[in-house]
């Protein structure tokens, strides 16, 4: 897992409340056990008309935000059904952060374990960051995971809480497997033993 210590990039605005998994990635995408090539299926049904070709109005889709590595979005955010394929959309779209008032648990978890820092904030730090990512000229921020801040194109920096174990895993790059990895060692050795023991087995 590709490892998160700062970003800098666009801040795309979706205030659009209740931002389910669905919407993030249509059920006939989830066939696939890979997690590139979705990211051209994030939000499809908001993205393409019924033709495919893709909606200018959408926001994704206005030249500006097309590479935006950052979502503002509405509260509990990727609500819905568990689908593991939400944050592989995301961050094969490029979405490194998403920051919102509040996030539905599994979705929040999995963002997490696929690289993606999802930070929460208060109501009146968001409404400024929507401000700020609605208009061109101060779309673009920092996110800086080492120190917890959020630093906004007029220098302002705003701080923010992220567990102590999650922040250590996004930092090192750090998944699941690759935590599991750093005891091979250990494993090595208790299958060594293992085999020794009940070489019958």
């Amino acid at each position: 897992m590709e490892k998160f210590k700062t970003l800098e990039g666009i801040a795309a605005p979706m205030p659009l409340i209740n931002i389910d998994t669905d919407m993030l990635i249509p059920k006939q995408f989830l066939k696939t056990i890979k997690r590139t090539g979705l990211g051209e299926n994030l939000f499809f049904e908001m993205r393409y008309d019924k033709n495919g070709n893709e909606i200018k109005d959408f926001i994704l889709n206005r030249e500006h935000y097309s590479k935006s590595s950052i979502i503002i979005g509405g509260a509990n955010f990727g609500c819905g059904s568990s689908r593991e394929h939400a944050p592989w959309a995301l961050k094969d779209f490029g979405i490194k952060c998403i920051i919102s008032t509040s996030f539905a648990d599994i979705f929040f978890n999995n963002c997490f374990k696929n690289g993606i820092l999802p930070i929460i904030v208060t109501e009146d730090i968001h409404k400024n960051l929507l401000l700020d990512a609605d208009s061109e000229k101060t779309s673009h921020m920092e996110i800086d995971l080492e120190s917890q801040k959020i630093i906004r194109s007029n220098g302002d920096q705003i701080d923010f809480a992220v567990d102590k174990f999650k922040k250590y895993c996004l930092i090192n790059g750090l998944d699941d497997i690759g935590l599991t990895l750093k005891n091979s060692d250990k494993i090595i050795e208790f299958e060594k033993d293992y085999s020794d023991k009940f070489s019958w087995a």
